[in-house]
């Protein structure tokens, strides 16, 4: 059994952005059977859940060096679902009205790493392994190394950075390793966290971590070439012999078909029936007919990296084309939401666009469509498509990263497949896919359900990730 400690700037069901947050929630729990596991995260004070509020306890304070200054740090602590969380406490910090995107992130996740590591003495927790996510905590490495290395007791701490999106990085001027963390300039003199000119977060955890995963095996081999590595690939070459990929999984009871208490009918592989109704209650919902053909979906971010100027640029000839409806469930970028409303206006009785985030409709999406398109520029692993699959609706994906591992291909000759996928990053290809989507369901319909059934039996838990994990820190413990 290893001591493991979490460190992540997010976490469900407290907050999340994104993937991140569902990890560091799943992933613990998937471990914690046979391993001792706790997560530290920032507390949000106004973001905070009121139904988890009662939970919270003060454990202590003490004050954190940030560069010249002093600042208040309160540990809070709550259990949840058997594991322990520690909640790093600084309002100047931490009391924001969202988690991101402030002038001054650098200093917030500075303080919170410096935090991490002047906590485990004080709570008496040194950890066989702490686990770092992504840019908000991947300096730790370097400062064990470089700050702490006069503290015994945290010598024989063993490092794993995870990186869910390598587009974040955490890039800011060298004055920042005196004016916050305290340290001299020797790493970024020698290159290890230096990045044309500036201090780079992410490359100091990729040089410094005993290991680095990220979160699919396709997504590992992409990061280490110029197409995908946002200009890192050359460090992750270089640390290839450390780096793995792992895919993420779901909560196979969360997304369950058979009890999901967000859908108004209940199915399962084994009686298809609620999913008509589903279907319906769908067509209803966004304000289309309910009429039989083929409901084709997205729930994502409106973004280039979603691949939704791809989408935008197929959707006219396959709306003009085929009796079909599509619903588009998202907020991003504007002008392809301004895209995305002018086709509903277009097609009305066809497309229906809601620029929103709505988990309730986003499950009834997932339950009431027949596929699910994920054409995705890039995609470390992505879930959409795996809960996709578990509610019977069949992804259309570009191949890469986590969609290029969790998705197999139709096979027209063998039937063999859980969706459809394609390499070819242009809109005409997509089309070709929608359209040779369509045609499945509509020529096919008995291999179309072999197809969905093939997809909704794929077992996509955490379980299969966790032992990868477990094995990980053995390997780095023995």
């Amino acid at each position: 059994m290893n001591k493991v400690l979490f460190a992540a700037a997010e976490a469900a069901p407290f907050y999340k952005t994104g993937g991140l947050g569902d990890v560091i929630y799943a992933l613990p729990q998937a471990l914690h059977q046979d391993n001792e596991v706790k997560i530290a995260i920032p507390y949000y004070g106004k973001l905070f859940p009121e139904k988890y509020r009662n939970l919270v306890k003060d454990l202590m304070h003490f004050t954190v060096r940030v560069g010249e200054k002093t600042k208040y740090c309160g540990i809070k602590t709550l259990e949840l679902n058997g594991i322990q969380y520690y909640l790093i406490d600084n309002e100047e910090y931490f009391g924001r009205d969202s988690l991101y995107g402030y002038w001054d992130d650098g200093e917030r996740f500075a303080f919170f790493q410096l935090a991490v590591c002047e906590m485990l003495e004080k709570v008496n927790y040194i950890p066989d392994v702490l686990h770092l996510n992504d840019w908000h905590t991947a300096f730790i490495p370097v400062l064990l190394k470089d700050k702490y290395n006069w503290i015994d007791a945290y010598r024989h701490i063993k490092t794993v950075l995870t990186i869910h999106n390598i587009q974040f990085q955490g890039i800011y001027d060298p004055i920042i390793l005196g004016s916050l963390f305290g340290i001299g300039r020797r790493t970024f003199n020698e290159g290890s966290v230096e990045y044309y000119g500036n201090v780079n977060f992410m490359k100091g955890g990729i040089t410094f971590a005993d290991a680095v995963t990220t979160v699919s095996p396709s997504y590992a081999k992409e990061i280490q070439t110029p197409n995908f590595g946002e200009y890192l690939d050359g460090i992750l070459r270089d640390n290839s012999y450390k780096l793995h990929g792992i895919v993420n999984g779901i909560d196979m009871k969360i997304y369950d078909p058979a009890t999901d208490t967000n859908i108004p009918e209940h199915f399962s592989v084994k009686d298809m029936k609620g999913k008509a109704l589903d279907k319906k209650a769908l067509q209803k919902a966004v304000g289309l007919p309910q009429k039989d053909v083929p409901i084709f979906a997205v729930v994502s971010r409106l973004t280039r990296q979603k691949g939704m100027d791809l989408l935008l640029d197929a959707l006219n000839e396959f709306l003009q084309n085929h009796d079909v409806q599509v619903v588009i469930l998202g907020t991003g970028d504007p002008d392809l939401e301004k895209g995305f409303r002018g086709y509903q206006d277009a097609y009305p009785d066809k497309l229906a666009a809601k620029i929103e985030f709505d988990v309730k409709l986003a499950q009834l999406i997932y339950a009431g469509s027949d596929a699910f398109v994920m054409p995705s520029a890039f995609e470390p692993c992505g879930l959409s498509q795996m809960m996709a699959m578990r509610y019977g609706s069949v992804p259309i994906v570009h191949s890469v990263g986590g969609l290029r591992d969790t998705v197999v291909p139709f096979n027209k000759f063998t039937k063999k497949g859980t969706g459809f996928g394609f390499d070819d990053y242009r809109f005409e290809v997509l089309g070709k896919m929608l359209d040779s989507a369509f045609d499945l369901y509509t020529k096919a319909p008995k291999t179309w359900q072999e197809l969905r059934k093939q997809g909704m039996e794929q077992d996509f838990g955490w379980e299969n990730s966790a032992t990868k994990y477990r094995n990980l820190y053995q390997e780095l413990t023995d």
